[in-house]
């Protein structure tokens, strides 16, 4: 039997890890990426860029770290050198298409308007129905347009499409006289280069999420005092200076399975929701012993930087960030070559930014963005039809089942559009868990019934993350995500040998393995 073929639309960590798990089963992928090379986000940062989750946390499961890399937190070109090591032991790279941009993509088959069922038969590879993959090769300016069985997205959120916010007319950076970037721009920039683009400038950073304090640390130590780095941003989050508290490793207290009995899980049934009703005081007081040792280990409260949401919140959320070396941050604060100002709004002028909140003004050579980036519409675009297209950005976040699913989008998966503590571990779960759905080693429920698991997921999501539900993070409840995909795939969820161990020990990428 022919072998069906499976577009992969992106070679990053979600796009490779994908490839590799249709390959096991026997389909023949092929994988179109806009750059030369692998690594996705990854490619390109900012030269103090390092990975913000602990390694043993943050890796493939059936292919650990390699010796030489000591540090915790790995850096940019460990971890891509990581992530071209795995490609190569498992020979994938042969099946990828570098310099290939994919214009758009076409299905060519029945409409899903009245489906009872995924692709109208529940089968993934329906008697009809293809789709119609436009590819420009960036090289030689040519265009090849293929037919494939399937199509896996894996775009990634954090690339491609800048967020910047929006401004009235003539107050946004167009009014500024110097130059206004965004973060990609900076990050794409080789290491001398950018530093000499800031050096000796009145740099004004705005957003203060992991991205925004990386450019502010190099800016400030380039410059010092005299041309002092200012983050511009609308509300704290806490930072985290390593990944304990108290002596106390967070994965123990967040990504076990006990500390998930606490949280409300959607589908949880009546007996779950009482135990989670009845331990959320426990809970609660995790989370102030967390914030308590936030609190003593840096200077928030003397910089006014003590977030209004609780740690547990915004763990759920996936908006904390590592802090390394804390000290440094707030030393530059203290010696004012990084300066913080709080706004909820401001507007563009000629010589920088002004705040009419407190009527202030703060001069600058440079502003870089660091807001963000518009993952969903580079999603939408991709979709020649402008009804795939509403479909997906027809809510606040993208409503797919387990988070890889459209019910109405045919013969199509998305990886890599919800967050987690670990979205290699994230990613990779999906992957085997898609290719075992093209393997038929389970069906899908019907379309009516995965809307409404996406309904109690929306739910969940809206409750646990409030205004950063479109982040569809899993954060808090990554287990019990697992836990579904697992009894989809005919796994036991029960991934360590005893009651305590799976009830008390972190779970983490090599318990799947």
């Amino acid at each position: 039997m022919e072998k069906k073929q499976v577009a992969v639309v992106g070679a990053g960590i979600s796009g490779i890890l994908a490839c590799k798990y249709c390959l096991s089963k026997g389909f023949n992928p092929i994988v179109f990426e806009l750059e030369s090379d692998i690594g996705g986000v990854w490619m390109k940062t900012i030269k103090t860029t390092r990975l913000q989750t602990p390694k043993l946390v943050f890796q493939f499961s059936d292919f650990p770290w390699p010796p030489s890399v000591t540090d915790v937190f790995p850096t940019q070109q460990e971890l891509l050198d990581y992530i071209r090591s795995y490609a190569t032991h498992f020979d994938l790279i042969p099946h990828i298409k570098f310099n290939s941009r994919v214009k758009g993509i076409r299905y060519d088959g029945p409409s899903s308007g009245t489906w009872s069922l995924w692709n109208g038969t529940g089968e993934p590879f329906p008697p009809e129905g293809k789709w119609i993959v436009t590819v420009d090769d960036t090289q030689t300016a040519t265009t090849q347009v293929y037919t494939v069985d399937f199509v896996i997205l894996c775009l990634g959120r954090f690339k491609d499409v800048p967020n910047i916010p929006d401004f009235p007319a003539g107050k946004g950076p167009e009014a500024f006289q110097g130059p206004a970037i965004h973060s990609m721009d900076y990050a794409a920039m080789d290491n001398d280069t950018a530093e000499e683009f800031v050096k000796e400038k009145r740099v004004v950073v705005v957003g203060f999420g992991k991205t925004g304090l990386d450019i502010a640390r190099e800016c400030s130590s380039i410059n010092g005092p005299e041309h002092p780095c200012t983050i511009v941003y609308r509300r704290d989050h806490w930072k985290l200076p390593e990944w304990s508290a108290w002596g106390i490793p967070l994965p123990l207290l967040y990504l076990n399975r006990f500390s998930q009995l606490m949280v409300h899980k959607p589908g949880e049934g009546f007996l779950l929701s009482m135990v989670a009703t009845l331990l959320s005081p426990l809970g609660w007081g995790i989370s102030k012993l967390v914030e308590s040792y936030l609190k003593k280990k840096t200077p928030l409260a003397k910089f006014d930087m003590v977030p209004q949401q609780s740690f547990s919140k915004e763990a759920r959320s996936c908006v904390i960030c590592h802090m390394p070396n804390p000290e440094e941050f707030f030393d530059a604060v203290e010696k004012g070559s990084i300066k913080l100002k709080k706004t909820p709004s401001f507007r563009f002028y000629e010589k920088g930014i002004s705040i009419e909140e407190d009527n202030t003004r703060i001069e600058a050579d440079i502003i870089i963005f660091a807001t963000g980036f518009k993952g969903v519409e580079k999603l939408k675009d991709i979709f020649e039809s402008s009804t795939y297209g509403d479909l997906i950005t027809g809510s606040p976040r993208i409503p797919l089942y387990r988070e890889c699913i459209h019910p109405r989008i045919p013969q199509l998966a998305i990886i890599g559009f919800s967050e987690s503590f670990s979205n290699i571990h994230t990613s990779e779960m999906r992957s085997k868990w898609v290719v075992a759905l093209l393997e038929g080693a389970f069906k899908l429920p019907s379309v009516d019934e995965m809307q409404k698991d996406i309904e109690r997921w929306d739910e969940y999501m809206k409750e646990s993350a409030g205004e950063y539900h479109n982040r569809s993070s899993i954060g808090a409840l990554e287990i019990w995500y697992n836990d579904q995909l697992c009894k989809d795939m005919g796994m036991n969820p029960m991934r360590k040998n005893g009651l305590l161990a799976n009830l008390f020990e972190p779970f983490g990428p090599t318990d799947y393995v």
